[in-house]
């Protein structure tokens, strides 16, 4: 499992976004998480699934409202990564109202989640392999702090953890 120290695996992770005013969309685009990442500070939080009750409600929603604090201290970007299509995550950030505050990444095969380690095997709940939750500060692709869940937990890689951890 990827600890802090560790630098984020290379990968490559897909962005679906909407162009506002024309209602045309654009994507998928592929984000290389090493080029992403190199030289800035990312909020990257990581949960099982889109449209999923915890992360429609607690998850997703703490990060668009704590923006403007993540970016007082010192965030350049937030990522949510979660193991589903671009089209999904892109559906789903539009139903969040995302805007230009978090990326939604789609890892849809699981490959990040694969080489973090930090996978949820939801297969016995037909939902097969996913990201386990939780929450990193990523500073030049390097892991600064990691927040890892236990199982059917939301009490460490929330929003308002990070954003003090952020903030140092």
């Amino acid at each position: 499992m990827i600890k802090v120290g560790d630098t984020l695996p290379s990968a490559t992770l897909q962005e679906y976004s909407e162009v506002e005013g024309e209602g045309c969309s654009i994507g998928p685009n592929p984000v290389d998480v090493t080029k992403a990442t190199a030289g800035k500070t990312i909020a990257l939080f990581a949960l099982p699934g889109a449209f999923t009750p915890t992360c429609s409600a607690k998850h997703v929603p703490g990060y668009v409202q704590h923006f403007d604090d993540f970016k007082a201290a010192g965030v350049d970007e937030i990522w949510c990564v979660s193991v589903n299509d671009a089209f999904v995550m892109g559906a789903w950030a539009r139903d969040q109202k995302t805007g230009a505050k978090v990326r939604m990444l789609a890892d849809g095969s699981a490959d990040f989640a694969k080489a973090t380690g930090l996978t949820l095997d939801l297969t016995g709940r037909g939902m097969g392999l996913r990201s386990n939750r939780y929450s990193m500060l990523v500073k030049d692709g390097k892991v600064a702090t990691l927040n890892v869940e236990g199982p059917g937990k939301f009490d460490v890689s929330d929003a308002d953890t990070l954003l003090a951890q952020a903030r140092g």
